[in-house]
């Protein structure tokens, strides 16, 4: 089996377009209004936001931690959590072994949290 789909409770779907849009760097993929329901494309992964879906935290692995929140701070959305380490791989389970796990938080219009993660 293969992750085909997340979702995330958006109740304004244009304040969600705008929002991921500047978070991930992206366009939305589609959306259908009616019903309510806008995508991006995950690497191969649909994000799906919608008013229907229940809260969830989602976690987005990116390259530099610090710059990308300095890139979201600078369009003025807030850290909700500041860059920590959560814990060291000592081999490949979750990671590359021998890197440090980082996270940092950010919550969207509709309060979910956003993680991000970087392995250094």
């Amino acid at each position: 089996m293969t992750l085909v789909q997340v979702a995330q409770r958006a109740a304004d779907l244009d304040r969600a377009a705008a929002f991921y849009s500047l978070l991930l760097g992206q366009e939305p993929t589609a959306r259908f209004d009616p019903p309510g329901l806008l995508f991006f494309g995950l690497d191969g992964v649909r994000l799906l936001l919608e008013a229907g879906a229940p809260p969830a935290t989602i976690y987005l692995r990116v390259t530099d931690l610090d710059a990308e929140l300095t890139r979201l701070q600078t369009a003025g959305i807030e850290v909700h959590t500041p860059p920590h380490v959560i814990f060291s791989h000592a081999d490949d389970t979750l990671g590359p072994a021998g890197t440090d796990e980082w996270h940092a938080f950010v919550r969207d219009p509709d309060g979910n949290l956003v993680g991000l993660v970087e392995w250094r």
